[in-house]
């Protein structure tokens, strides 16, 4: 027998309780983590409320990192009590789409999601790793598991929605949305050589992080027409790049329109609700003025985790200024309370299991 944990499950819509699961076993290729710190993400929440579909007696959560509780037989490379990081994204790297070099969309559309929407999450006491060789990454000895564990959704998710705007040297970057994706774009164009850095958003302590992370410029859009600013700003030309952090029908309208001919508009945002979105006509050239929309799913992969640690390392970006809240597992109901009604100024919540 291996035993019993404790684990957040969904066991139906708006309906979650912290209950005893078995601790899950590794196939030959895989890994169990023993789970130190993880994260809830608004996307946790969208999920209780349906926006997956009715799931039933489903382990939540996939941002998490810990130590390695034990190891498939086939797997190389690793021992267990190494801490190790696991990005939300756990890609097979061996199907079709993972070969073409779309891992996030591994065998299906968003497949590689698989962590509640196809098994288990890792809002648990343990949880399980497919494909363990490429998807542990080894966490650096200067970097806490509250830092590594950012990699593991937030800064990957936001990082690529900044190399997705592929702004020139020097160009000009906008992030709608300054939740905690929204100012890791904001730190990702910073660090990719943007010369203007644009963040809009309402609530003026993100504003004021985002300042922290590289903004240039916040824009306030309940105090100023945010598109209006964005054209004064860029000698009415619009920027390179536009990002949505949001997901929303009206965050990606002033994407399109606060970019130049010939932009890109990158979608970082989780659109949960409806089955359309509309493209602002006379702005996006009556659909010739030449703007790229690109769309993302977190890149995950051990070699791309390694990477985003190495900068945590190096002090080239702090993701914990993003914690806002820590909690103990067993206030875990309490944490996706506040982060469904963003309570008390919370814009990422720590849950410690040690």
């Amino acid at each position: 027998m291996a035993g019993l944990m404790k684990a957040l499950v969904m066991r139906g819509l708006h309906d979650v309780a912290v209950l005893e699961r078995p601790i899950p076993v590794p196939g030959p290729n895989d890994a169990v983590v023993r789970t130190t710190v993880a994260m809830v993400c608004t996307s946790d929440c969208h999920t209780i409320e349906g926006g997956l579909g009715e799931l039933k007696d489903r382990v939540l959560g996939h941002e998490a990192v810990g130590v390695i509780h034990a190891l498939g037989s086939a797997v190389e490379g690793f021992r267990v009590g190494q801490r190790v990081a696991v990005n939300a994204i756990t890609p097979c790297f061996k199907c079709e789409n993972c070969q073409r070099g779309f891992t996030s969309q591994c065998k299906v559309m968003l497949g590689g999601y698989k962590f509640t929407t196809q098994k288990d999450g890792n809002m648990a006491e343990y949880f399980h790793v497919n494909d363990a060789e490429s998807n542990l990454a080894l966490i650096p000895d200067g970097v806490s598991d509250e830092a590594a564990c950012y990699t593991t959704d937030m800064m990957s998710t936001g990082f690529k929605g900044a190399e997705n705007a592929r702004i020139p040297l020097g160009g000009s970057g906008v992030v709608f949305g300054m939740g905690p994706v929204g100012l890791m774009a904001i730190a990702g164009t910073r660090l990719l050589g943007a010369g203007l850095v644009i963040a809009v958003d309402c609530v003026p302590s993100r504003l004021e992080l985002a300042r922290y992370y590289g903004a240039d410029v916040t824009i306030n859009f309940k105090e100023q027409d945010p598109i209006a600013e964005i054209m004064r700003l860029t000698g009415g030309h619009g920027a390179d790049a536009a990002m949505d952090a949001l997901g929303s029908q009206p965050t990606f309208e002033n994407c399109v329109k606060a970019t130049r001919a010939g932009g890109v508009i990158s979608n970082i945002g989780y659109f949960g609700h409806g089955d359309y979105i509309k493209i602002p006509r006379l702005e996006w050239g009556v659909g010739m003025g030449e703007k790229t929309i690109t769309t993302l799913l977190c890149p995950g992969g051990s070699e791309r985790m390694g990477r985003l640690m190495r900068l945590i390392e190096a002090g080239r970006v702090d993701p914990t200024r993003l914690t806002t809240h820590h909690f103990k597992f067993s206030e875990i109901e309490k944490a996706l309370d506040m982060m469904t009604t963003k309570a008390d100024g919370i814009i990422k919540p720590v849950i410690h299991f040690d």
